[in-house]
Formats: structure tokens, C-alpha cells, sequence
């Protein structure tokens, strides 16, 4: 699109990519072989979950469009139900459709846009801005097509049956593929008259020099709503005047799914004239620098991230911006962001994590943060447009970032270990945000699962999970190590007593880890990556166990006569009775991750505290926490072994995958020197380096 792009084609993406099939060697050709199988297998998932569905229950949008009784088949306007969002052009093509996709609704149309997610995710692959390595340029059609079928708005599209997988390929080949001007303003234009906010992309096309393209779309866009005006022309005053370019049509605009400044506007309680100031205004500022943004980037080389750029713009300005209709952010995950290579994940993993996840796994149930929640689509696709640094080509660090610090390997006893020597020990901190990030994806994971790992709102569900309860009861009999009902009622009788175990049951379970997490961080970076793997790799074997041996808790067996401190008298007489089913899993008691995270605690400050006491402190903090649990009748004592036997896995999964704990803070091979990146000769000469700097 700059003026090296005046052909419409990108000779040098193309290139790279022969290139690097040409001279892939076998690990290569493999690794490129398994990434097209998993986006084989995730095309094949979408498709048995769209057409496995009864036929009431999918493709929804378009059944609503050409079904027996759809709107157009219905006499009269295409919006009298509201139910049509598209343009009249839209209509217009989709009539001559309407007996044809009667008759092969499902398979047709699912199969098609399969077809268009794939030729979207090659273009796409092919427009990385140069220069682009083999091993990228050799992967990234696979990766893209699959990063496609995971997002939401192409899962979204495929559900409903929606057409907004068009207009985004159309401006993708109108910039990338066909040859001329006029070719690519038609497709543009074409891609305008289906979806109006794309007209954004003629004033791209103007100022980066393809003036010719720029009035090829205004052309073809204005001559498409003028065919359709004329074919139907009360359809036409409906979507241009009375509903000012589809706006109203649809959902509710103040609903969740309208990701656009003015449902926005309408969710923080704005309405009439103010609300439509208020959104004409930002709607202006931020066309305004995304268009300038994105022609820097245009006249920069990175067409692909100018164009995500003008797309995210379009979110935001569009009067109703669906879910369907967001594919634009995930585009910019091209931009590269940070001058650090520990930095440089950040944006990608963060625009990946947002199109594919709900945005409750990525924010906290929290009052105070529903406002960012609830926009929070709208938000990334503003900042992309207006103000995320995407580095330019020029800049030093776009192709070589100031390099990540890595510990010198500590030698291992046992001669494979490491099994994944690739895994070298930090010795920098992460990116916080995008460690808060990850670690709050992971525990919104966590937590669906662990609430899914039982059955216990179910009959069947708590008979199993009873049973489960009397094995443990006898095995502990067995071992004369049953203690529950004692210690329970001993604690009951003494009112401190039973406080403070009810306190700490209920306090020190998410504080003493966070805290840890954070002074390791903080203070000892190398050590925070060693401490976290192990935590992570215990809860993730701890749900394991939760999947495969649902547990009753004492308190919630009904001939134990267990009091329960914590949670208050339990109804024995309900079917659902201790399950809390909103908020989480009662019957997930083996293994004890109460007694698990507290173990991992006392044993990272015996290992890393410099003095006793401080060792010992931290190895009162399990014993605290395993009196309460059992004190309390929320766990057995086999469910504190159980949590034991998870931690010390954890800890020798870690080992064996990245080797020993890193004790030097010598880098090995790579060091950085006033944030320039400085290649050592030698260990040696690397040592005097990292002391000199």
C-alpha cells in the first residue's frame, strides 16, 4: 500500500516463504506437518460442534435470514423484525441465495466459511512484514488458520452462520493478492458495501499513495448502495436514514456484544443528545490517529499491521460492533511491542488470550473492574488504534530486542536431566502484566475445571463422591490415624480455638502464596520462575485428582456427626446440599490444596530464607494449615498426604524438565549492557561482562 505495494502484491512475503519450504530441513518439515494437523483437527472440532447441534439451535443468523420463515422470504422490509442486521447490498446478495442454502443450510454454509477462515489465515501469513525468518515464514500459515479457529468471532460466525468472515478477506486480497488499483479498490469497496465502517481503509488507501484504489472503493462502494437502493429502496431508507446505518438493528445496543464506543457509552448509563456528542466526538478522534497511525505503519513496511490498525479504528467507530465482527484485533497480533525480548510476548499472548477466551477468565469478578470487563474487546481494539508503541521497522530493536539473561546450567545427578534442556533458568523478571495476565487466565482455568471435576449437584454425583469418603474413613481406620471427629469436637469447645482455625482456614489460603510469589519476584526473579513452575505443576496433577476421585469432605458426610465451623449447619435433606454450586467444588477434597499450597510455601522459604528462624516460621505455616483443615472437617488426614504427594511431584516434575534450581546469577552465554545486546566469546569472558555492567 506504500509505494513499493502500488501492484497490490507483497513479492517479498511471498519469497521468504519459497524460500523457507525450499531449505526447511526435516525437524521442519515435521513441526509444519503438526501444526497443519492441529488446524485440520480444530477445522473438523468447529465443524462436528456446529452441525452436531440440532438444527433449531445453529446457524441461527441465517436461518433467521433465508429460512422458511426468514426475513427474506417475508414480505414487506428486510428490518420490520430487526432480526436482519445486514446492509441492503447485503439483502441483495443473499437472495438469489435463499432456496440454494434452504436446501444444504448446514453443510454448505459451514463447510464455505471453513474455506474462507483458511484462505484468510494464508493471505494473512503471507502479508508479514519483512524481514521475516524461515522458521516463521515456515509455520505461519498453520499457526494462523489455527489461531482463527480458536477466536471467538470465528467461532461465533460459524455458529450463527454470519457473513462477517467476507469483508475482512476482501480487504486482505484487495491489498495483498490481486493486481492493480482498481482490482483491490473493488474488492475493498465491494467489502464497504457489505460492512460500511470499512470506508475507513480509503482514506488509508489515499494517503499512502493509491489514490486510484482509494476512489475505486468509494466507487464501487457508492455504486453497490445505489444498486441496492434501487432494487429496494424502502429497505434502503430504513437502513441509511431511519436506522442511520444499522444502528438499533440487532441485539440491544447497550448489551454485551456490542463492542463499539457507543454501546460503551450506553453501558456507563449515557443516552440522547450527550451520548451521541460524546460518540461522534471519540468516534473521530479515533479514526483520526488510527488512520495516521496506520498509514505510518503502511509507509513503514508493515501493511498487515496497518491494516489491523484501520480495523481496530473501525470496531470502535461502528454504531454495533458484534462479536462476529471483532476478527480485526486479532490481526494486530502482527505488531511488535517492547523493546526486550522478555517483553515482546506480552501484546501477541494478551490479543491471542482476548479473542479466544470470555473476558470473565481474564478479569476478577470484581464490582469496581465491571466497567473494563464489560468493554474490555472495545478497549483493546481503541488502544491498538490510538496508542499500543508499535515499534517500526527502523527501530533497533523491531528485529533484534535486547536479549533475555539466562542462569549458567547447574549440573544434574542424573545424565538426561534436563529432559527439556531448551528451558534455560531466567535470570530477569517476567513482564508483570503479562505474568498477572497468565496467572489469572490460569486460575479462572483452574477453577471452571475444578468446579466441573465432580458431579456433585447431582445424585449420582454425591453417592460417589460418599463412597469415596467411607474408603478413606476405613483406610484411616485401618492405620489408626482417624482423627477427624475428635480433633473436631475438641476444637468446637474452645471458642479462640476454633476462631483461629476458622480464620486461618479461611484467610492464609490465597494470601501467604500471593505474598510469596510477589516478594520472589520482586527480590529473587530466578527463583520466582523456579517457584511458580512447581506450584503450577501441583495444582495441575491436584486437578487431576479431583477429576478422578471425587471426595466428601468429613463435614459433608451425614452419619459422621461432624460439626461444621466454616460453613454453618449443613441440610442433609437437599440433593444439593454443601455444594455452594455457584462458587466451587466441595467435593474436590483429594488431594488437599489447602495443605498442598501451604506445604509449597514452608518448603520455598526453607529452601530460599537465608536464616533458621526464617525457615522454621515458614515451616509452621503447613502445620498451621493442616490442624486447620482437619480441626475444621473440611479435609481428611489422607487428603494432607494426598496434597504432600502432588507438591513433591511438582517440585521433581520441575527438576526433570528444567534441571536443578539455579544457584549463580552468571549468565551464560548472552548479557546485556546498558540495554545493548553484548555477545560474549566465552563464559569467561560473559562473567566479566555481567560484572563490569
Amino acid at each position: 500500500m506504500a509505494n513499493v505495494e502500488h501492484s497490490g502484491r507483497r513479492p517479498e512475503a511471498f519469497g521468504a516463504t519459497a524460500t523457507a519450504t525450499a531449505g526447511a530441513g526435516p525437524r521442519q518439515r515435521a513441526a509444519r506437518l503438526g501444526l497443519w494437523m492441529l488446524a485440520a483437527v480444530l477445522a473438523v472440532r468447529q465443524v462436528a460442534v456446529v452441525l452436531g447441534t440440532p438444527r433449531g439451535s445453529r446457524l441461527t443468523a441465517l436461518e433467521t435470514w433465508v429460512g422458511q420463515d426468514g426475513v427474506l422470504h417475508v414480505k414487506g422490509s428486510l428490518y420490520d423484525s430487526t432480526q436482519f442486521t445486514g446492509t441492503p447490498f447485503g439483502g441483495l446478495v443473499l437472495k438469489p441465495l435463499t432456496r440454494a442454502a434452504e436446501q444444504a443450510l448446514g453443510w454448505g454454509w459451514t463447510f464455505g466459511t471453513l474455506l474462507l477462515v483458511v484462505a484468510l489465515g494464508t493471505v494473512a501469513a503471507r502479508a508479514l512484514p519483512p524481514p521475516v525468518s524461515r522458521r516463521t515464514a515456515h509455520v505461519a500459515a498453520p499457526v494462523a488458520i489455527s489461531l482463527l479457529m480458536l477466536s471467538l468471532p470465528v467461532r461465533n460466525t460459524l455458529w450463527l452462520g454470519q457473513t462477517s468472515i467476507i469483508p475482512v478477506l476482501l480487504v486482505l486480497l484487495g491489498c495483498f493478492t490481486v493486481r492493480g488499483e482498481r482490482a483491490g479498490g473493488v474488492l475493498i469497496g465491494l467489502a464497504a458495501a457489505l460492512q460500511p465502517t470499512v470506508l475507513l481503509f480509503a482514506p488509508l488507501l489515499w494517503f499512502t499513495g493509491r489514490r486510484r484504489a482509494a476512489l475505486t472503493t468509494g466507487a464501487t462502494f457508492a455504486a453497490s448502495t445505489v444498486l441496492a437502493w434501487a432494487a429496494m429502496p424502502n429497505d434502503s431508507y430504513t437502513y441509511w436514514v431511519h436506522h442511520m446505518a444499522g444502528a438499533g438493528l440487532g441485539g440491544r445496543a447497550d448489551g454485551l456484544g456490542n463492542q463499539s464506543l457507543h454501546g460503551a457509552l450506553l453501558r456507563l448509563g449515557l443516552s440522547g443528545p450527550l451520548e451521541i456528542a460524546l460518540f461522534l466526538a471519540l468516534g473521530a478522534a479515533v479514526a483520526t490517529l488510527g488512520i495516521r497511525r496506520a498509514v505510518r505503519y503502511a509507509r513503514d513496511g508493515q501493511l498487515l499491521l496497518a491494516v489491523a490498525v484501520t480495523g481496530c479504528a473501525a470496531i470502535a467507530v461502528s454504531p454495533t460492533t458484534w462479536q462476529h465482527q471483532l476478527l480485526w484485533v486479532l490481526l494486530a497480533v502482527v505488531g511488535r511491542v517492547g523493546r526486550r525480548a522478555s517483553d515482546r510476548y506480552l501484546w501477541p499472548v494478551a490479543v491471542i488470550l482476548l479473542v479466544t477466551l470470555p473476558a470473565k477468565m481474564l478479569l476478577p469478578n470484581m464490582a469496581a473492574l465491571y466497567p473494563l470487563r464489560d468493554n474490555v474487546v472495545l478497549l483493546a481494539a481503541a488502544a491498538a488504534a490510538t496508542v499500543v508503541p508499535f515499534l517500526p521497522r527502523s527501530s533497533p530493536y523491531y528485529a533484534t530486542p535486547v536479549p533475555t539473561d539466562y542462569a549458567a546450567p547447574v549440573p544434574a545427578r542424573f545424565r538426561h536431566i534436563p529432559l527439556l534442556p531448551f528451558l534455560r533458568r531466567v535470570l530477569t523478571r517476567p513482564n508483570l502484566l503479562l505474568e498477572l495476565l497468565l496467572i489469572r487466565v490460569t486460575y479462572a482455568a483452574y477453577a471452571k475445571v475444578r468446579l466441573a471435576a465432580t458431579g456433585g449437584s447431582n445424585a449420582a454425583g454425591r453417592e460417589r463422591a460418599e463412597a469415596h469418603g467411607h474408603q478413606i474413613l476405613g483406610l484411616e481406620r485401618a492405620l489408626h490415624i482417624d482423627i477427624e471427629h475428635w480433633a473436631n469436637h475438641a476444637v468446637v469447645h474452645v471458642t479462640w480455638l476454633r476462631d483461629f482455625f476458622d480464620f486461618y482456614y479461611e484467610s492464609f489460603h490465597f494470601v501467604v502464596p500471593l505474598t510469596i510469589l510477589g516478594v520472589l519476584y520482586w527480590r529473587r526473579p530466578v527463583d520466582y520462575r523456579w517457584a511458580r513452575s512447581s506450584l503450577g505443576l501441583a495444582t495441575f496433577l491436584a486437578l487431576v485428582g479431583f477429576w478422578l476421585y471425587p471426595l466428601a469432605p468429613p463435614r459433608l458426610m451425614p452419619t459422621l456427626n461432624m460439626i461444621d465451623t466454616v460453613h454453618g449447619v449443613q441440610d442433609f435433606s437437599k440433593p444439593d446440599y454443601g455444594t455452594l454450586t455457584a462458587l466451587t467444588n466441595q467435593y474436590a477434597a483429594m488431594p488437599s490444596l489447602h495443605f498442598g499450597w501451604a506445604l509449597w510455601c514452608g518448603l520455598v522459604i526453607a529452601i530460599i530464607a537465608p536464616k533458621w528462624w526464617m525457615k522454621a516460621l515458614g515451616l509452621l505455616h503447613p502445620l498451621f494449615t493442616v490442624s486447620a483443615i482437619v480441626a475444621t472437617g473440611n479435609h481428611w488426614v489422607l487428603d494432607a498426604v494426598g496434597g504432600a504427594v502432588v507438591v513433591t511431584a511438582g517440585f521433581a516434575l520441575s527438576y526433570a524438565l528444567q534441571g536443578p534450581r539455579a544457584r549463580s546469577l552468571t549468565p551464560a552465554v548472552i548479557v546485556v549492557h546498558d540495554e545493548e545486546p553484548v555477545k560474549a566469546k566465552d563464559p569467561a569472558a560473559a562473567t566479566g561482562a555481567a560484572a563490569t555492567g
